[in-house]
């Protein structure tokens, strides 16, 4: 199975490198074939005439001097000839590339079918080429470089100068293409993080442009979704304090003393339920994000809660200092807390510790736990489990309050199983 790259932008640059070489390689093959036939014609006719003009040379030299002359065909020419002879060691010559063996076929043709060739003849490399004068066999080198065209340099340097550009083009059209989603990558990241966000610019093709404007709209509808929701709420809780002040005041002339305390119970109940909505309707991506050691942080939070717990355990580490929104970690805390103290049978852990490049902030319970399968719906605004552990009474915002400062902080919130039983909240963040 291929292992592809995660990235679009390599996943690009790459099919548009192998298509590029794919069709430099079929160019460069439809050339070669396009060419092999010329060039083996032009490599028969070379070595037909120099074989001609060899035996003619011979021939009409007097016998005194061709001694002579083939000295001086071997001087000027390159040209060697020697007389056959049956001692004579012959290295038989290739047939690749395909154009010598076209060539000999062609040699053949105008020269007789008794025409040999060999690539080495008496340890001397060159192409040697068999001629009859009479019934004497004579052989005639002639150098590789008047046959052979090698690549030329000048050839590599343009094929080599247009595959580099090809690729940085590659690169810009694979970018064009990434680029925009990688933004819009990042962006949708930061708004469920919560962070406000400017709107991305818009330009490119007319489908990355479509797909930007119709993200930014969404970005922008929500933003105003959700201030009106934070507004809606806020509202609705400010103002229900006013007659439950008047409430708990007018509880404080009953003369019935369980009368008097029960209502009095239900008004900070009630309170308690506002105060929450406000928590949540408040809008916390706004408050100032400091850099802080959130183990002093932690045991003040701590500290609320050891005369409410039956048992209440610290193990707080040293961790690095935290760029944290100290208000929302703080009430985020304090519900993890709260709850445990509810419903986590009262004995309680609370753990600070850091591993590799994050930081653990962990409350662990014995109570009954939440079953797996509701743990993620519990973090939704408004979500109340069924079971024993559901508070009827509560609002269900509490550890969506929890969910929204993990997001906001760049970590997460996970709610397992504990190894001691009952439930483990952990709070993870990032150390940079």
């Amino acid at each position: 199975m291929i292992n592809w790259p995660k990235t679009l932008l390599v996943r690009a640059l790459l099919l548009i490198m192998v298509l590029i070489v794919l069709s430099l390689t079929a160019a460069l093959a439809i050339f070669r074939q396009v060419e092999h036939e010329p060039r083996a014609q032009q490599m028969a006719q070379l070595v037909v005439s120099v074989v001609n003009l060899t035996r003619a040379a011979v021939l009409s030299a007097a016998p005194e001097w061709r001694s002579a002359l083939l000295a001086e065909l071997a001087d000027a020419e390159g040209l060697r000839v020697q007389m056959a002879d049956n001692s004579d060691v012959l290295t038989p010559l290739s047939s690749h590339p395909p154009e010598l063996h076209l060539m000999t076929k062609k040699v053949r043709a105008s020269l007789g079918q008794n025409t040999r060739f060999a690539a080495e003849h008496n340890g001397v490399q060159a192409l040697w080429v068999s001629f009859y004068i009479g019934s004497n066999e004579f052989w005639v080198a002639l150098p590789k470089e008047h046959v052979e065209h090698p690549v030329s340099q000048v050839l590599l340097i343009w094929v080599s100068l247009v595959f580099g550009l090809a690729l940085l083009g590659a690169y810009f059209i694979a970018r064009q293409v990434a680029f925009p989603l990688q933004q819009l990558a990042q962006a949708a990241q930061q708004i469920g993080q919560g962070a406000a966000l400017q709107p991305l610019p818009e330009r490119g093709a007319h489908e990355i442009v479509a797909v930007t404007r119709a993200f930014n709209q969404m970005s922008a509808d929500l933003t105003a979704n959700e201030r009106e929701r934070a507004l809606v709420l806020a509202g609705i809780s400010h103002d229900l304090r006013t007659p439950l002040t008047r409430v708990r005041l007018a509880a404080e002339f009953i003369a019935d003393e369980s009368l008097r305390m029960g209502l009095a119970a239900d008004v900070e109940q009630m309170n308690a339920v506002i105060q929450q909505f406000l928590d949540y309707a408040r809008l916390d991506e706004n408050e100032v994000v400091i850099q802080l050691n959130i183990k002093s942080l932690v045991r003040e939070i701590a500290e609320r809660f050891e005369q409410q717990a039956e048992s209440l355990t610290l193990e707080l580490h040293d961790v690095p200092m935290l760029r944290v929104r100290p208000l929302l970690l703080k009430r985020a805390l304090s519900n993890l807390l709260d709850n445990a103290v509810k419903h986590g049978g009262g004995k309680i852990t609370l753990q600070l510790k850091q591993e590799k490049n994050q930081v653990i902030l962990a409350i662990t319970d014995r109570g009954t736990g939440i079953p797996a399968a509701q743990r993620e719906a519990v973090k939704r605004p408004f979500a109340q489990l069924e079971t024993s552990r559901g508070n009827i009474t509560g609002t269900g915002l509490g550890l969506a309050i929890v969910e929204r400062a993990a997001r906001l902080h760049g970590g997460e919130f996970l709610l397992e199983d504990s190894v001691a039983g009952g439930l483990m909240a952990q709070l993870i963040f990032p150390c940079a």
